[in-house]
């Protein structure tokens, strides 16, 4: 009986479609061929290099493709690599402090801009005048019970 080894994380089973290379295997090395086999025609007649020579400088001209269609690690392929370290030199500063976002700083400076508002709204303009003071109403005393006719 034929043993078949079968992957426990089926993650990382790539679909194959031609040649049993997958679509991103198919698409880089056809890059590579159709920018490095005109090269070397350009380079072996017009340029009159040797066959070695221009074999040479299509196979470093190729590498990059043949690099983008097969290394990979930890699930992520060349050019993400070379961007996350393109960042990490070039793009994100060298020096990271650690930072926080204390929840509790901000309920505090958002308390004192608070009162600070209030306090400055709450402020009445002076007019030199003196307010009227109205006379309030005096509150009804609803404990009272509604005489009946019979309690008059």
């Amino acid at each position: 009986m034929a043993y078949v080894p079968v992957p426990k994380d089926l993650t990382a089973v790539k679909t194959k479609v031609l040649f049993n290379l997958t679509k991103r295997q198919l698409v880089c090395f056809g890059g590579g061929a159709l920018v490095g086999v005109p090269l070397f025609f350009l380079l072996k007649g017009p340029a009159n290099l040797s066959a070695g020579a221009a074999s040479f400088c299509m196979v470093l001209v190729m590498l990059p493709f043949f690099l983008m269609a097969v290394y990979e690690k930890d699930g992520l392929s060349l050019e993400k690599i070379v961007r996350n370290i393109a960042r990490v030199l070039f793009l994100r500063p060298k020096q990271r402090p650690y930072q926080t976002n204390n929840y509790y700083a901000v309920l505090a400076r958002q308390s004192k801009l608070d009162k600070e508002v209030h306090r400055i709204v709450g402020k009445k303009p002076r007019t030199g005048r003196r307010a009227v003071v109205v006379p309030r109403r005096e509150a009804s005393d609803r404990s009272r019970r509604h005489k009946s006719a019979v309690d008059r």
